[in-house]
């Protein structure tokens, strides 16, 4: 590469009827090199809209968690560097021209970088309650890491040390609370799964009191309280999904 020259970035996104908000993620990675989406199966215009902005738009409808659908598009990757974002998510302005300085000067930059995330929930930016900042490894050079096969919740795996961004990675988390509620539910049904298969066990005495304990931690020991209402709402709609977590991971084990 030229010195001066910039490396070639690959943008990766995973989507399942996202037509609500894809286009304003697309849009705002429209800069990179090539732009890769993988869907599972959307019954929206997702597809439509996606291929406005990229032909390298794939489908496979063989889920089988979040982590193997990032690595089956990560395979189809060809920049020497690779952003994975999630179709609830926009790079700003600030965070485009902090990634195309760090790509000039690629030769010397570490594997993986970890990009600072600002979440909004029902409006709110969060700047409390663990959310902020909300590190996140999303940037790394093609071929030095890839995603963990979890099914919720999964990790890049790589070597490190990381580098850090300083411009946060904008996170439109939850527009309302039907999608709270609905993505409670969807997830503690999958985290209860994964926990059954490294042999924990659930209990109503366990969801309680590890519900409680999160509660408590997001909404006092990490200040919560102090992103007002919406901070409460959130403390309370983590708690719920700790605590349906173990229940549904105790009916889990009593039926196996």
């Amino acid at each position: 590469m030229r010195e001066g020259t910039p490396a070639s970035l690959s943008v990766i996104v995973i989507t399942r009827n996202e037509a609500a908000r894809i286009r304003a993620c697309l849009e705002s990675v429209s800069w990179a090199d090539e732009i890769l989406v993988l869907d599972s199966g959307s019954s929206d215009e997702t597809l439509a809209i996606c291929r406005e902005y990229t032909d390298k738009v794939f489908v496979n409808r063989d889920w089988q968690g979040f982590g193997v659908q990032k690595n089956r598009v990560l395979d189809k990757a060809r920049g020497d560097w690779v952003l994975s974002i999630d179709a609830d998510e926009q790079v700003p302005e600030a965070l485009q021209a902090e990634i195309h300085q760090l790509l000039v000067l690629a030769d010397e930059a570490p594997a993986v970088y970890k990009i600072p995330r600002l979440s909004s929930y029902c409006g709110r930016q969060m700047r409390h309650g663990g959310w902020w900042p909300d590190h996140v490894a999303r940037l790394f050079r093609r071929g030095k890491a890839r995603f963990s096969d979890d099914l919720v919740h999964e990790r890049l795996l790589f070597v490190p040390p990381a580098g850090r961004l300083e411009n946060p990675l904008t996170h439109q988390s939850f527009d309302n609370l039907e999608q709270v509620l609905e993505k409670v539910n969807r997830y503690s049904s999958a985290s209860a799964e994964r926990m059954l298969q490294q042999g924990k066990r659930g209990g109503v005495g366990k969801a309680l009191l590890r519900g409680l304990w999160s509660f408590l931690r997001g909404y006092i020991l990490r200040a919560g309280f102090l992103d007002g209402s919406e901070g409460l709402m959130l403390a309370i709609s983590n708690a719920e999904g700790v605590y349906y977590k173990y229940l549904k991971l105790y009916y889990l084990g009593r039926r196996r």
